[in-house]
């Protein structure tokens, strides 16, 4: 029989169950096993990926820290290179001062010839010798040969001052004082008071720190007065420069005339006449000007710097027009930017035409035409931006007008004339213009005052008498001032001139009638008309100049009418002389055409609508038929159909009723004699306005019937009669009687 794995028989009359259990034993055993193999092969999984993880992190480390180790041996690096630059430098400087030193000790030698030839015998030097040897006993330390090191506290030797430099000048006490006053922030705030205690602590003109100070002052106030430059106050700015010492500060005030232009370049006809002005004085100012623009403007074309480029060329064309610069300049300036045309240098070049092109046509209009040659040439290729090429065209245009819109130089700003004016000849093509940039920078004077003084001397004469006229009348006390000026007015009246020829009359009738026909509505007129300064008693000539306008007009505008109502409003003072025209223009109104009688009667009736004239001139107007003519009765008929037109017959009516009224109206609607009446009351009929007459015509029904008034007349008709009749039989019997008595 065969054994089994337990070692006893394998009997196969086993019972079922025991081979069911022996079954299930042998899957538990499997599943085991199976679980086993699994938690191995979790474990082993995450195992790995512990070390896939561990690994990427030590990696990342590694590279950061190569990267810091990199970071620092770079660093360690530059350290070390600019360590060795420095010490590189300190050891030539070193060397330096060693080798300045034996030159000194050999000028020194030199300057003492015969030095070792001066012991007369040779028992001397060995006395020197021992005496050296003495002293190097005595020394603690002990002797080498010279080195670096012991180079240093040769430094600190304190050597003699000089005045070479303004540095060594200032004192120690002054530094503090000269540095809170000049540097460009002030530093602290200083207290007004203290700070002019500063100034005040530092007296001596010879001494660099007053200089300084005095050089910081200069700077301020030229920098200020060009900053303040206008058309208005030119002049009153030039005088002020004129007055600081600009000989000493040329250089700064070319430095700052040149960046006021650049900051604001519309205003670069105004610098240009400053200076101007200023060379007629002192002609090395104007070229050292000049020549710092054209090196500015030549800088700017080198870097293609558009901005630097135009603010120079513009500030160089407005030069040339206030013959400053010679046109030379201003034609190869040109010839330089459109040699080689871009859009920029034809732009640039278009700008500094427009500026000094009416200039140039009048000097050398060969050369303009060469230029617009170039232009055209430009323009044929085609090459260049259709921005720049409109420009170009309108270049054109500009030249075709003239440059009006362009003028040389305005009225304003013509102040020098031109024997007084200095013209430089400079050119661009030299390399040997020198800006002398030093001249920005502040630099010890040792003959300061003397140069001062002959400033003020040069003063005196340029400005004359009037400082000390200034002076003497500040001086002075009010009684003398009250004398001189009775005798200035005194000689100003004897010295009156009348003008008979009514110039200044004539001028102010063109003014007016220019301003009128040039404004857009009566408010822009009455605006620019009161601004003008009128004399005593010429208010009536504009009165007549706005009436005058208005007559000349094919038919009546109401512009007139509101601009006079304004004036009127505005200050009383126009009222008497409208009123005053309204009877003059009555008085001459057969004069006038039928159109201008329309005009001037509307005119009227606006200033009577509106009340801005008295009523009562209404009184010299007499209505009946020996005191009209046609043209008056025309006159009336307009201007109170445009009454009623405004008013309304009503209100007109109430107006004409009013008590206060009666005077103005007398006239018009007469009581006096009932012809008169019966005149008035057909003339308003037949105008269409028969209701102002209501009263007029209850008047006329209760004068007495016409039967009576005409027995009266019968009467004082036949007593003219019999009066006559005994008046010629009177001088009948005279005569009679001288007959016979002959």
């Amino acid at each position: 029989m065969p054994l089994t794995d337990s070692g006893s028989f394998y009997n196969p009359l086993h019972s079922d169950e025991e081979r069911w259990h022996t079954k299930r034993s042998r899957q538990s055993s499997d599943e085991e096993r199976q679980k086993k193999k699994k938690k191995r092969k979790h474990r082993s999984d995450e195992s790995s990926k512990r070390s896939r993880h561990s690994s990427k992190e030590s990696s990342r480390r590694s590279w950061h820290g190569s990267n810091e180790l990199s970071k620092r041996s770079k660093h360690t690096s530059a350290e070390r290179s600019k360590r060795r630059r420095l010490n590189s430098e300190e050891h030539n400087k070193r060397i330096r001062h060693s080798s300045e030193e034996r030159s000194k000790r050999g000028k020194e030698s030199s300057e003492e010839p015969g030095r070792r030839s001066k012991y007369s015998s040779n028992d001397e030097r060995p006395k020197k010798k021992e005496t050296r040897k003495h002293e190097d006993v005595h020394d603690d330390k002990p002797k080498h040969k010279r080195s670096h090191r012991q180079d240093k506290p040769k430094k600190v030797k304190e050597e003699p001052k000089t005045i070479d430099t303004p540095k060594e000048v200032i004192t120690e006490d002054q530094k503090k004082t000269v540095d809170l006053l000049t540097s460009k922030t002030g530093g602290a705030y200083i207290p007004p008071a203290k700070l002019r205690m500063m100034q005040a602590s530092i007296t001596d003109k010879a001494s660099a720190a007053y200089q300084r100070i005095a050089w910081e002052a200069l700077k301020k106030s030229l920098h200020g007065l060009i900053n303040k430059a206008s058309p208005q106050n030119i002049c009153i700015i030039a005088r002020e420069i004129l007055r600081e010492n600009i000989i000493r500060g040329r250089g700064l005030l070319c430095r700052s005339i040149i960046q006021a232009q650049a900051a604001s370049p519309t205003f670069t006809n105004v610098f240009a006449a400053l200076v101007a002005i200023i060379n007629s004085k002192f002609p090395n100012i104007g070229e050292l000007l000049l020549k710092r623009c054209i090196i500015r403007f030549k800088q700017g074309f080198r870097r293609n710097d558009k901005p630097t480029c135009l603010a120079a060329a513009i500030f160089i064309a407005h030069l040339v027009n206030q013959c400053v610069a010679h046109e030379i300049a201003a034609l190869e300036l040109l010839t330089l930017l459109l040699e080689t045309p871009t859009n920029d240098s034809v732009e640039v070049a278009i700008a500094f035409l427009k500026e000094c092109g009416q200039k140039l046509s009048i000097v050398c209009k060969r050369g303009l035409d060469d230029i617009f040659d170039l232009l055209r040439n430009i323009l044929h290729e085609g090459s260049l931006e259709k921005r720049v090429q409109y420009m170009i065209e309108v270049m054109f245009q500009v030249r075709k007008d003239g440059f009006k819109d362009h003028p040389t130089v305005p009225e304003e700003l013509d102040l020098v004339e031109e024997e007084d004016q200095f013209t430089h000849v400079l050119s661009l093509t030299e390399d040997k213009l020198e800006g002398q940039e030093i001249l920005n920078v502040f630099k010890f004077d040792p003959e300061y005052e003397e140069n001062e003084k002959k400033y003020e001397n040069l003063k005196k004469e340029l400005f004359g008498s009037d400082d000390e006229s200034g002076e003497e009348s500040g001086s002075e006390d009010e009684s003398g001032s009250d004398d001189s000026d009775d005798s200035e007015a005194a000689e100003e009246k004897k010295q009156t001139i009348i003008d008979n020829t009514e110039t200044n009359l004539v001028a102010l009738r063109r003014t007016i009638y220019l301003t009128i026909n040039s404004s857009l509505d009566f408010e822009e007129c009455a605006h620019k008309l009161l601004k003008m300064e009128l004399k005593p008693g010429q208010e009536i000539e504009m009165c007549n100049m706005f009436l005058d306008c208005c007559a000349e007009q094919r038919t009546y505008e109401k512009f007139y009418g509101l601009l006079a109502e304004r004036f009127c409003r505005i200050n009383q003072i126009y009222v008497a002389p409208f009123e005053k025209i309204f009877v003059d223009s009555y008085a001459i109104v057969h004069r006038f055409t039928t159109n201008k009688l329309r005009n001037v009667a509307k005119f009227f009736a606006h200033l009577l609508f509106t009340d801005a004239i008295s009523w009562n001139v209404l009184s010299t107007i007499h209505l009946n038929e020996e005191e009209t003519s046609s043209s008056s009765r025309i006159f009336i008929k307009i201007l109170f159909q445009e009454l009623s037109e405004f008013m309304s017959l009503a209100k007109l009516n109430d107006r004409i009723k009013d008590p206060t009224m009666h005077l103005a109206f007398e006239g018009l609607f007469p009581r006096d004699n009932p012809k008169n009446t019966r005149f008035a009351i057909n003339f308003f009929t037949s105008i269409g306005l028969g209701g102002l007459t209501n009263e007029l015509r209850e008047h006329l029904k209760a004068q007495p019937k016409q039967s009576n008034v005409n027995k009266i007349m019968e009467a004082l008709s036949a007593s003219s009669s019999s009066s006559s009749s005994s008046t010629s039989d009177s001088d009948s019997d005279s005569s009679s009687s001288s007959s016979s008595s002959d």
